[in-house]
């Protein structure tokens, strides 16, 4: 799944134009290296996004697509943020 669709699914940004947006601006580090709108994301990535002057930081579980927005949150889990 590409990793702009990934970050709309999981709900980690809301609109899939923004993340494109965040990722080509380089605010967005897939295991510690910018990551561009079309890098394919795969379970066991750390995915670091930087929101003003605070990051958040995730690994990846499943890049299954969810079936409804109340298992959006089992796509990842919180390391850091």
């Amino acid at each position: 799944m590409r990793l702009d669709k990934y970050l709309k699914v999981s709900r980690l940004i809301k609109r899939r134009t923004l993340a494109n947006e965040v990722a080509d601006a380089g605010r967005v580090l897939v295991n510690g290296k910018a990551a561009k709108a079309s890098y394919a994301v795969k379970a066991g990535d750390e995915i670091e996004i930087t929101f003003g002057n605070k990051p958040v930081k995730v690994k990846v579980l499943s890049v299954e697509e969810p079936r409804g927005k109340d298992v959006a949150r089992e796509l990842y889990e919180v390391i850091s943020g």
